[in-house]
């Protein structure tokens, strides 16, 4: 088992920054999930601890090893693709055993690390089959499977389930996560799918045009966003975003959309009290704005109205698609007992409690992240 540090990493591709000055500690057994869009240097950063591109600049430690200068096949990781990569000639359970029949493992170790990786993943029954002759989840299993055989110190996977059907993917999703807990080892996963990272990740990095802008929690990254792009990106639908100017005083403060005005919460005044008079980013979930009639007990609703332009029923609750005049669109996820119509004016709450203000120059977080 092993922790895993990139020190300030560089990687450039020519005149190109690939990955811009990354620092991330991942902890012994923890489960760290790379996400952003395509571009933003996630799979490049797993690729330079994979030892498959050359750094630039700085340090990457696994353990207190310095690899920058070791061979991928020394460093003691396993690597699973988004392309399975399986050999098409062999059966299942050569291609699990390749890698450790290159290392000269003894016949009767790979014999036992085989079935237990096959048992533990629930393809016992494939061992003997050819890789044309499975699914694309069972590819999946065995990819993985080839993997666990080699008893690594960090797993790396880029994109594992992105060949997969949605319902299948949501199963592996689960199968992924138990396997780490199993295992006991350090994964290091890579996705562009903010609900995967959510959902499996310990801690979530979250990168941009080869920056990391914020790793957290999946929880802490969802309330306490550190600017516009992580607030933007964690959540889905994504976060609804406003230009407001703040008015009023310390003690009656509003904040003021042109076509909305909402009072802003004694308790959230102190942090952006100095930017009284000036414009800034609001930013509302949508699982934070609600049809008033459904609305839940305690918060502290600031009302305001909009016109239904669209409804999307998604069984335990509706999307409604809003706008006020021209482009101002915004989504609310509401009660599925709402009565919103396309076309009708409605009353909606936003919930103050869960409000987020935004510098309008920096798009950092005015309430700050620690």
């Amino acid at each position: 088992m092993a922790s895993v540090t990139y020190d300030h990493v560089v990687k450039r591709f020519g005149d190109v920054i690939a990955v811009n000055d990354l620092s991330v500690e991942v902890a012994d057994k923890e489960f760290l999930v790379f996400v952003g869009p395509s571009g933003c240097g996630k799979t490049t950063s797993l690729r330079l601890l994979a030892g498959l591109e050359e750094i630039s600049e700085g340090n990457i430690y696994i353990g207190d090893r310095l690899v920058n200068d070791v061979a991928p096949k020394d460093r003691n990781i396993a690597m699973v693709f988004q392309s399975y990569a399986l050999y098409p000639h062999m059966s299942v359970y050569d291609n699990m055993a390749f890698g450790l029949k290159l290392r000269k493992t003894p016949k009767a170790e790979i014999e036992r690390r085989v079935r237990e990786g096959a048992a533990m993943l629930g393809i016992q029954e494939l061992l003997d089959r050819k890789p044309k002759a499975l699914s694309g989840g069972q590819r999946q299993r065995v990819a993985l499977g080839r993997a666990i055989v080699r008893e690594p110190a960090v797993f790396l996977m880029d994109e594992p389930l992105s060949n997969l059907d949605a319902k299948l993917r949501v199963a592996t999703r689960a199968e992924l996560s138990k396997l780490h807990q199993r295992l006991e080892t350090t994964f290091i996963y890579v996705t562009h799918d903010q609900t995967e990272a959510m959902t499996m990740g310990t801690r979530i990095a979250v990168m941009r045009d080869g920056i990391l802008q914020q790793v957290d929690s999946p929880q802490k990254l969802y309330n306490e966003p550190n600017n516009v792009f992580v607030a933007g990106f964690i959540g889905s639908p994504a976060m609804n975003f406003f230009d407001v100017t703040i008015t009023g005083t310390t003690e009656d403060m509003t904040l003021d959309g042109g076509w909305f005005k909402v009072k802003v919460p004694a308790h959230k005044v102190g942090p952006i009290a100095d930017h009284l008079g000036k414009q800034v980013i609001f930013g509302m979930r949508p699982e934070d704005i609600h049809d008033p009639e459904f609305a839940p007990p305690g918060i502290i609703g600031a009302p305001t109205t909009a016109n239904v332009e669209v409804t999307e029923l998604m069984g335990n609750e509706v999307f409604l698609y809003l706008g006020y005049g021209d482009n101002r669109n915004f989504i609310a996820r509401v009660d599925p007992r709402t009565s919103a119509r396309v076309g009708q004016d409605m009353r909606v709450l936003f919930n103050m409690d869960n409000m987020h203000i935004f510098d309008r120059d920096t798009e950092m977080s005015l309430y700050g992240v620690a």
